[in-house]
């Protein structure tokens, strides 16, 4: 890995104290460069960034209409959710609707994301179980998938699994590179985790943007996963989420979408702009921050609507006396 520019500082008081390198890069719909910084040439995990791309076969198949997918479940199928109670209700109804339940799910049993909801479960005496896990909707929308095409459930997140193969196949279709030939490993939840170009996911997150060439049965599945993250944005992350809370405050212009180890990948319709950034020590800290610096770089927010977001884009330290200690902020690299 070549040493990446500084995206992100960490201050206490005025000194910088700690620092995150990292790279990211913005294409247009041909994918060309409109905006970049450091290794744009990196191969990278999306991790769970490539959600929407493996909500697509869901939808373009007919399976969402056949099993009468709303917009909010459709929404979960792409979210790294908080587990709280809104999604785990959505979830299990929609697991019982297609004849399954929490057992099914082949991601492991897991606390939630969200502090507050971890703690209540645990006055209730209740114990996490794997509908709890962060993917948990992604996992429920290959299920529906599986069942769809009258596939053997059991063993639905294998790499060979039919399920597995239709979300890669139309993956390679969108980014022109054959995603079987890339390594691979298994990610969090159990699922294939793919390696691939930088390059090559920003461009498929600008298929979104532009659905010219695309045929019209994918343009529509697309279409129709960004409209419900636009509606649902709670459901793609949940409470103090950066993820939500910009698509949010944004109303649907720019749509995010987090992975684990400091990736963000994204799109912004009406610029027909698509991005990645990844930084380099995996911190989460570091990358709500950069996205905040590249947002502010190509344009694609408004002042008042980065004043609003300034608690993930610059926000304050406090120590545990809730004194405030320091700030991270983006660093200089964002400044062109």
């Amino acid at each position: 890995m070549s040493l990446n520019p500084i995206l992100a500082e960490v201050l206490r008081k005025n000194i910088v104290e700690s620092c995150h390198r990292g790279s990211a890069l913005v294409v247009n719909t041909l994918g060309e460069t409109v905006f970049s910084l450091g290794d744009t040439n990196r191969l990278i995990y999306p991790r769970s960034s490539l959600k929407f791309f493996q909500a697509i076969p869901l939808v373009e198949s007919g399976a969402a209409d056949h099993f009468g997918l709303s917009k909010k479940e459709l929404a979960l199928a792409c979210a790294s959710h908080n587990a709280e109670e809104n999604h785990v209700v959505t979830i299990s109804n929609w697991l019982d609707r297609i004849g399954l339940n929490g057992d099914d799910l082949e991601c492991g049993n897991d606390l939630p994301l969200l502090a507050r909801a971890a703690h209540q479960l645990i006055a209730r005496g209740e114990t996490p179980g794997r509908i709890h896990q962060n993917c948990s909707g992604k996992h429920t929308g290959m299920l529906t998938y599986a069942k769809y095409l009258e596939e053997e459930t059991r063993g639905y997140s294998e790499y060979g699994h039919p399920v597995q193969r239709h979300w890669m196949k139309t993956f390679s279709e969108l980014i022109d590179i054959d995603v079987n030939t890339l390594d691979w490993e298994r990610d969090g939840c159990g699922m294939p985790a793919i390696c691939m170009p930088m390059e090559r996911l920003a461009f498929g997150f600008a298929q979104f943007a532009n659905f010219e060439n695309i045929k019209e049965k994918r343009a529509n599945a697309m279409s129709r996963i960004l409209d419900a993250v636009r509606n649902y944005p709670e459901m793609i992350a949940g409470s103090d989420r950066c993820c939500t809370a910009v698509i949010k405050e944004t109303e649907g212009a720019v749509i995010v979408k987090t992975g684990a180890e400091a990736v963000y990948g994204g799109v912004i319709p009406k610029m027909k702009l698509g991005f990645v950034l990844k930084i380099d020590d995996g911190a989460s800290r570091a990358s709500e921050v950069a996205l905040g610096g590249l947002l502010h770089v190509i344009k694609a927010i408004s002042s008042e609507e980065e004043k609003s977001l300034r608690t993930y884009f610059e926000p304050s330290i406090y120590n545990t006396q809730k004194k405030l200690t320091g700030r991270i902020r983006p660093s200089e690299n964002w400044k062109m």
